[in-house]
């Protein structure tokens, strides 16, 4: 169970129970149980929601979700002209 933790930010009370936590690229593997190259094409060519703290990709499993139930990461849609080499070079 997450804790009830309260912080004062600006006068607000703001409870920390109901704050997503960001998933690792390891952890959006093993949930979505797809390839690193298949995440990163996704990113770079179908709007897959992704944030870059730093160097890394980070994630929210809600963003994901919502993302493929509109269809995001439906094979039937993508445009077969597309290169999908990895875009990822690690110097990000």
């Amino acid at each position: 169970m997450k804790s009830k933790e309260t912080s004062k930010n600006g006068g607000f009370e703001m409870q920390r129970h109901d704050i997503e936590k960001w998933a690792s690229m390891n952890e959006l593997l093993d949930y979505l149980d797809v390839s690193r190259e298949s995440v990163l094409r996704w990113i770079a060519h179908r709007n897959m929601p992704a944030h870059k703290v730093g160097r890394v990709w980070k994630f929210k499993f809600s963003e994901i979700d919502e993302w493929i139930r509109s269809g995001g990461a439906d094979d039937r849609s993508e445009n077969k002209d597309i290169k999908t080499e990895d875009t990822d070079n690690g110097e990000g």
